[in-house]
């Protein structure tokens, strides 16, 4: 069955792009007889407020969109996230890094015969300046910043493959061992403050909750094979991809949460109707 979700986080007003990425997820769902689920991505607790997520519910119901109860809130669980923390950790595949962003940018600024900085899913690719030559061992460190060491990974398991159904990138999409280390590198697993990272929790909390069809914006593509990496390290089941186009401003630019005037408040105050935004959407 297929099974699809919307995961947002409640740091902020929800906008036209989140209504496109919900409301295409329930429809994929509908079409093919399946369920869509609700997610409530909150590992951000310096920026999450209670109030937004009030707000999610109440836009999404608008919107005309229904889910399973209860809700799973990533604030729940940690506990998912150390027990596949220290599976990498026992495999030799994590290893600790004290890098702050500046010290990654002076890394990385040095001159390269002109070339510009490397820039990942996760911004400027690390340069490894923490990475190990052997596996650290003993107990895994806490509250310290946690990367996954990109070529031992590949070497367990080889480049990872999954299949796209989105509209730019349909088909079998098999990132390249080249590719994964020099573009998108030692991605943090555990950020200090969160005790998990992005990466990490997506993965996990879709294995946990059914998800068999990824849906989300054409920004997080490059991110994927990082999801389908993990997913083979952990052996979880690797669910299809949809990665759909963004909504943009008429500028062109992309929409994001300080976005305030296309937020789905706005136009439920002004009068528009749910028919109305997904017209404005293009569904």
């Amino acid at each position: 069955m297929t099974v699809t979700r919307f995961a947002p986080s409640p740091t902020g007003p929800l906008h036209l792009g989140h209504a496109y990425s919900a409301l295409l997820a329930q429809d994929l769902a509908q079409t093919a007889g399946g369920r869509f689920l609700l997610r409530i991505e909150d590992i951000d607790r310096a920026r999450a407020r209670p109030h937004w997520e009030a707000q999610i519910y109440d836009d999404l119901q608008w919107l005309g969109l229904s889910w399973p109860e209860p809700v799973m809130r990533q604030s729940d669980r940690q506990a998912a996230y150390d027990a596949a923390l220290h599976r990498l950790w026992e495999a030799g595949l994590l290893y600790p890094c004290r890098c702050a962003r500046r010290d990654i940018a002076a890394a990385v600024s040095a001159p390269q015969e002109g070339a510009p900085p490397p820039h990942g899913p996760d911004g400027l690719v690390y340069p490894g300046t923490c990475r190990p030559a052997t596996p650290p061992t003993g107990p895994m460190p806490q509250d310290v910043a946690l990367r996954l060491d990109m070529a031992r990974a590949l070497a367990l398991r080889g480049p990872p493959v999954f299949a796209e159904e989105g509209p730019d990138h349909a088909g079998q999409i098999t990132p390249g061992t080249d590719h994964m280390a020099t573009a998108i590198g030692d991605v943090v697993l555990a950020r200090r403050d969160m005790g998990t990272s992005y990466h990490l929790s997506v993965v996990v909390d879709d294995a946990a909750q059914g998800v068999t069809l990824v849906t989300r914006g054409a920004d997080l593509f490059e991110a994927t094979a990082i999801h389908v990496l993990l997913q083979a390290l952990l052996d979880l089941p690797r669910p299809r991809y949809h990665h759909h186009r963004l909504i943009r401003d008429a500028a062109g630019k992309r929409l994001a949460k300080r976005d305030d005037a296309r937020a789905i408040a706005l136009y439920r105050e002004g009068g528009q109707s749910p028919a109305d935004l997904r017209r404005m959407i293009g569904l």
